[in-house]
């Protein structure tokens, strides 16, 4: 959602034209799955990264603006809190040694990244939430200065009509209100773009969807929200929560969400975009003077901006997308369930394993989707994501089994087969799906790690919570520089 917005007012005739052009891009949009070539020749990867910026003291850094003029960086944005960056690592090709290159260019950037963050006083963080970051800190005016934040804010209030809640039910409970989006700003995720065609869209996207909560199992890197231990990845309920704009009633009458994880299998991509447009009213009415019916009958490739735009407001686990790079359309599917963090490797892991997973079950004689209820598949997702690590999971022909006993027997040789498609080199893909191998094995990811060790300094050490959550964040931080995947740091 990275439009530029001048005017956080907007009035019924901006909505009413809006609306019809967003109609009118979908039909246009129609048009082109008949009748267009999209680049599909050699599917592209792409990765963003969501940061914190944490101080001295370990508390969230509100100086975003200051490193981003340090940096002068156009892969580094801001995001919705002025103690979050994001990156936007240039697409590629994951065959050959195309993880080593990501690994390679992240590694780099991030150690620039923060080298200029610390002649700010600040020191960057990949983490899925701040684990120091308190309420009094997820405020409005702690929301970053670009004026669409400001915006978007202003029109989930006024949708809701109500202050948002909060309520997550885990090892420990919150409960409590918040007159702005901010603490979504908690929220700072890896999301994995994969490129394809679109007769292949519906069998990625459905893919994709039956595997998020075994990646949010693996991944899972947030287990405290505001002082309080809650789920393995807390960020799955807060994002949920703290961005939407139903009312209790409109709950209840069933309509849905803006956070989404869907209610069905799909055939086709239009039926997300169909399905975002006759389900959603517009956020953020800014209409193009762009004509897609000209554009397209002239021969040229359309915009689509307000189709584009209405998507971005729309917040899918896994969303699609429509896009234009070097004059040719294209389609994509963004995963957006995995946190961020802790390590560049820990990253690539998660990346590995859902590229490999998700390709050779895409292309499976026999889909998983006909198999697996769609509801079957939001529960194992949100389960992933209270338990982690420990939850259990639906397959089908096995049953009910533990998270990590699926992955091991049956989705890692899956995702080891996958790579093999793309063209992976076998050492890289050996490297990275191993490191996932070893975490089901240990037992640790990111959460139990943040967990355990927390646990340790208030047992052991007779820490009080926020000094040991200060002190956990000190050596996460710390050892994140190694590059060491988490299953191997040490808890003491």
């Amino acid at each position: 959602m990275g439009k530029d917005v001048s005017s956080t007012v907007f009035t019924r005739e901006d909505r009413t034209r809006y609306r019809q052009k967003v109609r009118r891009c979908l039909d246009v949009f129609a048009l082109m799955l008949n009748d267009f070539r999209f680049d599909a020749d050699r599917p592209m990867t792409g990765l963003e990264l969501e940061l914190n910026l944490m101080d001295i003291d370990g508390g969230p850094a509100m100086r975003n603006a200051e490193v981003l003029a340090e940096l002068a960086d156009p892969s580094f944005q801001t995001e919705l809190g002025q103690f979050n960056l994001e990156i936007n690592m240039t697409p590629r090709l994951i065959a050959g040694r195309g993880f080593g290159e990501y690994e390679d260019d992240l590694r780099a950037s991030l150690a620039r990244a923060d080298e200029r963050a610390r002649k700010a006083q600040a020191q960057l963080v990949a983490i899925g939430i701040l684990p120091t970051l308190t309420l009094r800190h997820a405020v409005v005016e702690n929301i970053s200065a670009d004026p669409r934040y400001r915006a978007l804010n202003d029109q989930m209030l006024a949708a809701r009509g109500e202050e948002f809640t909060l309520d997550i039910r885990g090892v420990e409970s919150l409960l409590t209100g918040t007159d702005s989006i901010a603490p979504e700003a908690a929220c700072t995720s890896t999301q994995l773009h994969l490129q394809v065609a679109p007769e292949d869209f519906a069998s990625y996207w459905n893919a994709s969807q039956a595997i998020a909560g075994v990646q949010v199992a693996m991944g899972a890197n947030s287990p405290y929200l505001f002082g309080r231990h809650l789920w393995a990845e807390t960020r799955i309920a807060l994002f949920e929560q703290a961005t939407d704009t139903r009312p209790d009633e409109l709950k209840a009458q069933g309509v849905r969400p803006r956070v989404w994880f869907g209610e069905r299998w799909i055939t086709s991509i239009f039926d997300l975009f169909e399905e975002n447009v006759r389900y959603f009213p517009p956020l953020l009415p800014l209409t193009d003077p762009e004509d897609p019916v000209e554009v397209l009958n002239a021969g040229g490739v359309p915009r689509l901006a307000e189709l584009r735009l209405h998507n971005g407001t729309i917040y899918r686990w896994n969303r699609p997308v429509y896009d234009i790079m070097n004059g040719r359309p294209h389609l994509r599917v963004e995963n957006r369930v995995l946190p961020s963090g802790p390590t560049v490797v820990d990253m690539l892991a998660n990346a590995a394993f859902y590229f490999g997973l998700v390709r050779s079950l895409a292309e499976a004689d026999r889909p998983v989707w006909t198999q697996l209820t769609f509801s079957q598949a939001e529960e194992n997702f949100h389960v992933s994501a209270r338990d982690g690590l420990r939850s259990m999971a639906y397959w089908p022909r096995v049953g009910e089994l533990p998270a990590t006993d699926l992955v091991l027997e049956h989705l890692l040789p899956r995702a080891y087969d996958g790579l093999d498609r793309f063209g992976v080199d076998p050492d890289i893909r050996n490297r990275l799906l191993g490191v996932i191998e070893q975490r089901c094995r240990t037992r640790r990811n990111g959460a139990t790690w943040q967990a355990d060790t927390v646990a340790a300094l208030q047992h052991h050490q007779n820490l009080d919570r926020p000094t040991a959550l200060h002190e956990m964040l000190h050596r996460y931080a710390d050892l994140a520089l190694s590059n060491d995947p988490v299953h191997t740091w040490p808890v003491r």
